[in-house]
């Protein structure tokens, strides 16, 4: 498989169900985060933005007060490409990560990005 070919339906789906909060939407996968508020949101896309530009992978963002929303597409082929869920994996990794109960990190007294 070339790193532009479309991949299966069955190849997506497995995507999603292992990351439930990921859908399939008019040929781009999305997923809406949710934030505390604005400052939260725009770390959030800073983010997003920093991991889509090492890859060399970028995903349409809309963005709110207390939310952001991903959608990806390989925009050259119009559908769904390995780098899409690459990028996908690597955001949720990224931007959900919280501190150990063990760590001496104390994590975000608020909700953080869910």
């Amino acid at each position: 498989m070339t790193e532009d070919q479309a991949l299966t339906e069955a190849e997506i789906q497995e995507f999603l169900n292992t990351y439930s909060n990921w859908e399939l939407r008019d040929g781009w996968i999305r997923r809406k985060y949710g934030t505390p508020g604005w400052s939260h949101t725009l770390m959030l896309v800073n983010t997003i933005g920093y991991l889509a530009e090492a890859g060399n992978h970028h995903p349409d963002l809309s963005v709110g007060y207390a939310a952001v929303t991903v959608k990806l597409q390989t925009h050259k082929v119009h559908a769904i490409t390995g780098k899409d869920i690459s990028l996908a994996k690597k955001i949720e990794e990224t931007v959900l990560w919280q501190p150990e109960a063990d760590s001496p990190l104390d994590g975000f007294p608020k909700k953080w990005v869910h």
